[in-house]
């Protein structure tokens, strides 16, 4: 298992994957970097988002939160803070950084 997993998410739909992707991975010692956008923003509001933020460096695209409808300087989702309310640099940074990468 590689030591740094990226998830880059534009969708909505995949929540149970992400979570047990992330699982797996903690299992196997890697760490998990997770960059929502777009549609992906949504699973800020599901249930068991502050899991996943329990188990994985999560970043939210702010102009993605907000074109969604919430307000990224007032509405951060459990598990965050500010400074995760972010911009597609660290996206980028995902890229760099992360030994694996995957998309949703």
């Amino acid at each position: 298992m590689a030591q740094s997993l990226g998830i880059f998410v534009t969708s909505d739909r995949y929540m149970n994957h992400i979570l047990g992707i992330t699982k797996a991975a903690k299992a196997k010692g890697s760490d998990v970097t997770i960059f929502l956008t777009w549609k992906g923003t949504r699973l800020a509001k599901d249930p068991r988002f502050s899991e996943l933020c329990k188990l994985a460096h999560v970043d939210i695209c702010a102009d993605s939160y907000k074109k969604m409808g919430w307000d990224p300087l007032t509405d951060i989702p459990e598990g965050l803070t500010d400074k995760n309310m972010s911009t597609q640099a660290k996206h980028g940074a995902i890229i760099d950084n992360c030994d694996k990468y995957i998309s949703f």
